[in-house]
């Protein structure tokens, strides 16, 4: 599943974040990088050790825990603490690869399953040309260039890639997760199922229908009641907790 999930960051967040990591030191991307990816990568990153970098990995945590979208499409047993990359100049450019199946964090020692790969956008994506990560799918190759706050995620299982930026610069922020449901289509059934549940609760609110039947006394319409026992009863069969 390929999910963009809109305004992850407010403004004020995405000011903050993007101040902070902007004032730091950069190292070369393929301090984190696997024995497939280092070949290929061409990238600068912000050490996860520097103050800002802390910082700013808190408000996006914190961004992502309150976001329903996201904790309904990931579903996350983990995740591993976010990182920042930046493309510009010489350093432009991240070539085809496959993430390590498991990232394991270094002042922790704590080992992620990357079951997804995330990547949070920090700048427009007017203010810089090139830069679109490729996406290798089923659907065939797609290309993804968001606004600054949107985040896609997509499976960690994908070959993908970041096309060079001619010009401007390219500010994101990247992670992976753990998820309780390993399965990418189980994953995919319980969002999309999670989804319509949602959508029925804001029709029948908008449109005060059965009000008697959704009080507090009775509760939700009984078919409700029951795709959300669905939901949870395949939640409950296919999780890993």
């Amino acid at each position: 599943m390929l999910l963009r999930i809109p305004h992850v960051l407010t403004p004020e967040e995405l000011a903050q974040v993007r101040q902070l990591v902007l004032s730091a030191d950069w190292a070369d991307g393929r301090i984190t990088a696997g024995s497939q990816s280092g070949t290929v990568k061409n990238n600068r990153q912000l050490p996860e050790e520097l103050p800002a970098a802390q910082q700013a990995r808190h408000i996006v945590s914190v961004a992502l825990a309150r976001n329903p979208q996201f904790v309904t499409g990931a579903l996350p047993k983990s995740v591993y603490p976010p990182l920042f990359n930046r493309y510009s100049g010489g350093s432009n450019a991240f070539g085809n690869h496959i993430d390590n199946a498991v990232r394991t964090h270094a002042a922790t020692a704590r080992h992620v399953r990357t079951d997804m790969a995330c990547t949070l956008f920090l700048s427009d994506a007017e203010s810089y040309e090139g830069g679109e990560l490729v996406v290798e799918d089923t659907y065939g190759e797609q290309r993804i260039k968001f606004t600054a706050g949107d985040l896609v995620m997509y499976p960690g299982t994908s070959v993908h890639r970041v096309e060079p930026v001619t010009h401007g610069e390219r500010l994101a922020c990247f992670f992976w997760v753990e998820s309780m449901v390993r399965s990418d289509t189980q994953r995919r059934l319980l969002y999309d199922m999670d989804m319509a549940i949602t959508a029925l609760r804001q029709q029948d609110l908008t449109q005060n229908r059965d009000i008697d039947r959704i009080s507090p006394v009775n509760g939700e319409r009984p078919e409700v009641v029951k795709l959300t026992g669905c939901y949870h009863n395949l939640l409950r069969m296919w999780a890993d907790v």
